[in-house]
């Protein structure tokens, strides 16, 4: 029987959410009582990371991040030559104004924050995406990248530095989730190095996980919802009503665990959906499940104990990151709501941990920015937490 976990998505910032296109009251939900207090990982913005870029360059739409064995954080942004419609902020590359230019689409930062390099674009060789998606790092430090624009239907390997490695899938394809030549507007991309094998959320095009070979890219496996066979056509979805037997998409993200598990994000549904590594389905839960429009539930990492406790959740719909018991899939708490300042989000997209269990994340739409939050430990939390601020600078 299908689990729903009804979590409060509350009252989120306003303009955000009409800017998103969903009213506040489809989202509002009880709040738990501030009485109410769990045991669970806690954090604070570092509003001094990363350090400022040179050359006056600023980020688009920023929507990807992954850290690598270093602790370096890579990002992904994209939109570079029409993020701005030819505005003030783009002046300096129009040759208007001295600010801006747009960074390169690829940023790796130390773990100071230092940007210490940058790099990628359209190539010889390979095709770049339309529209850049999803970024991982690999074992052998190789960046692979998706895209989700029209026409991404493959993925791309370069070297940490941008040296063109391989690409993956053809390019210029219509969606067709039974293919096993290409794929179609992968949003993630996650590789499980015991396996030698990377998981695809196959995507907005396609409505399914795929998995490749890691140093080939052969194609290995692929399944739908439930571990079904897939079916390209968008299915409904009405809170309240039972869940389709397909995934409705995008297919937003697929994250093995230590234990031989996948996370996968069905965004369109509220649903993560737990599988084997052959696609055999274990479990579901909804998170927020009132949210409509872009979803709640749009990336995953986990927490750096061996057994991966904890499991964060990025809602960019509702501007909030969960904190679950990966066991049991409940919703132990959240922090943050919307807003431009530190700590806050504009549609946090993606999500990754370092070492030292440490989050980041990135913000697509108008946010434009990756964010640290600095692990402070396990401490008792209220259920539903605002931004994730230094009691004392409140």
């Amino acid at each position: 029987m299908t689990r729903q976990i009804k979590y409060a998505a509350g009252a989120t910032f306003a303009l955000g959410m009409i800017a998103l296109g969903v009213s506040q009251s489809q989202l509002q939900e009880p709040v738990e009582a501030a009485s109410d207090m769990v045991m669970a990982p806690t954090f604070l913005v570092d509003p001094y990371w990363p350090k400022p870029l040179p050359n006056q360059w600023i980020l688009g739409r920023t929507i990807g991040v992954d850290v690598d064995a270093r602790d370096h954080v890579f990002i992904v942004h994209r939109d570079q030559d029409s993020m701005f419609g030819g505005g003030t902020e783009i002046g300096l590359k129009l040759g208007v104004s001295e600010c801006c230019t747009p960074a390169p689409p690829i940023l790796e930062f130390d773990p100071a924050g230092n940007l210490v390099n940058a790099w990628g674009g359209p190539g010889d060789g390979f095709t770049w995406p339309a529209s850049n998606h999803g970024i991982e790092v690999a074992p052998n430090g190789n960046v692979w990248i998706g895209g989700n624009g029209g026409g991404d239907s493959h993925v791309l390997v370069f070297t940490g530095d941008g040296k063109f490695v391989a690409e993956y899938g053809e390019p210029g394809n219509a969606p067709d989730s039974n293919s096993t030549t290409h794929f179609s507007m992968v949003a993630e991309l996650e590789i499980d190095a015991a396996a030698n094998e990377v998981y695809l959320a196959d995507g907005y095009g396609n409505k399914r996980v795929a998995v490749i070979d890691l140093n080939t890219g052969a194609f290995k496996r692929y399944w739908g919802a439930y571990g079904n066979r897939p079916v390209d056509e968008r299915v409904a979805y009405t809170p309240g009503e039972p869940l389709a037997q397909q995934f409705r998409g995008p297919v937003h993200c697929a994250v093995p665990s230590n234990d031989g598990l996948i996370y996968v994000c069905d965004r369109g549904t509220d649903r993560i959906q737990v599988f084997r590594k052959d696609g055999t389905y274990v479990k579901e839960v909804q998170v927020a499940p009132a949210t409509l429009n872009q979803g709640s539930t749009w990336d995953i990492d986990f927490s750096k104990d061996p057994e991966q406790k904890y499991l964060y959740l990025a809602d960019g719909q509702n501007f909030r990151v969960y904190i679950m018991d990966r066991q049991s899939l409940e919703v132990l708490t959240s922090f943050g709501h919307g807003g431009r300042g530190p700590g806050q989000w504009y549609a946090p997209h993606s999500l990754a941990t370092n070492s030292k269990g440490d989050i980041f994340t990135t913000e697509t739409y108008e946010g434009k920015r990756v964010q640290k939050f600095a692990y402070q430990g396990i401490k008792e939390v209220p259920r539903r937490q605002g931004v994730a601020w230094p009691a004392d600078k409140l």
